[in-house]
């Protein structure tokens, strides 16, 4: 009987310790070492060409009653990798962020995977892939649980749902930790609602939704584009799950067609690259791009319009006027 005691304690113990290590894992997640943040100074002339973009989209689209309070954007112009510069409209606004937050998870992934506190393994690969390729909720939510160590399920009694949401902040704490702010990204993404306790996170109201603004998301796609989050390697990989090709075969609203890409097929840019992560919903439209055209420009342009989610001309409009004039802009 002793014996099978201390078996029993010794299976107790380990299981305890894994338990606890896998929960540590999950509570922090650290920035990447000698992290240097990307710093892009607010110009003048960007501020223009941007104001001017967005105002003559506006007027475009009022005969649908487009007014400024559906639309915010932010522009970084990476051309000097090491003198960034930056405009926005609005770009401070929290906006719910659609499928545009699947960016912010795939950085965080690559983090802990960089940490070996994640083991890459087929079906990770393979989930990686679906919700950033194919923007599938189902594959967000199984990375988001990899993430954060936690699962949906039933609603839980307030102490046990406490823990539970402490864990399910790892990634706000880690983006925070970085000095991203006035953004929340702790929920899953669904086709249809949640329930059970992604409901109880939400407070039963549509609270604690996912929020990004666009001068965040701008500056983690620029971040990924320059090699700032994680490593270069990983950077890489990211950018490879990213990449879009306007011009080839495929659904007319997809991300590579659907956003930003648009533009770059209106003016038959086929030399230009494109990186996108778009997010659509009933009400929102989003977008956070890179491009690199063949005659130098390099940039990152952000859009997000709520209430105007069918609206296909928006985002391309903003971006086919960056296109015209950044190049004239020193």
């Amino acid at each position: 009987m002793k014996n099978i005691t201390a078996i029993l304690l010794i299976f107790a113990f380990a299981f305890t310790t894994t338990a606890q290590t896998r929960n540590r894992k999950a509570d922090t997640i650290n920035p990447p070492k000698n992290y240097k943040p990307l710093f892009a100074i607010n110009y003048s002339p960007l501020r223009l060409l941007l104001n001017s973009a967005v105002n003559d989209t506006i007027k475009q689209f009022s005969a649908k009653n487009l007014k400024a309070e559906n639309i915010a954007a932010t522009l970084i112009d990476l051309r000097d990798w090491e003198n960034p510069k930056m405009a926005n409209v609005r770009g401070e606004e929290k906006i719910y962020s659609a499928s545009v937050v699947k960016m912010y998870y795939m950085a965080a992934l690559y983090q802990q995977i960089q940490d070996d506190k994640i083991k890459v393994t087929p079906e990770l690969t393979r989930g990686l892939k679906d919700m950033i390729v194919d923007s599938s909720n189902d594959a967000t939510g199984y990375i988001f649980d990899v993430l954060t160590d936690t699962t949906s399920g039933w609603e839980m009694p307030q102490k046990e749902f406490d823990v539970w949401q402490y864990k399910r902040n790892a990634v706000n704490r880690y983006f925070a930790s970085m000095g991203y702010a006035n953004i929340n990204i702790n929920q899953k993404t669904f086709c249809e609602d949640a329930y059970g306790r992604e409901q109880q996170s939400r407070n039963y109201k549509g609270e604690n939704r996912n929020m990004l603004t666009t001068n965040a998301t701008a500056r983690l796609l620029s971040e990924i584009v320059s090699g700032r989050t994680v490593n270069a390697e990983k950077s890489v990989l990211m950018m490879n799950l990213m990449k879009r090709n306007p011009f080839a075969e495929g659904d007319k609203d997809d991300q590579s067609r659907g956003f930003t890409g648009i533009a770059l097929i209106n003016k038959n840019l086929k030399d230009a690259k494109l990186w996108s992560k778009a997010g659509w919903t009933s009400k929102t439209r989003h977008d956070a791009a890179y491009i690199e055209t063949a005659d130098g420009l390099k940039f990152v342009l952000v859009v997000f319009t709520e209430n105007f989610a069918n609206e296909r001309d928006i985002i391309p409009s903003v971006a086919g006027k960056i296109l015209d004039g950044l190049g004239k802009i020193k």
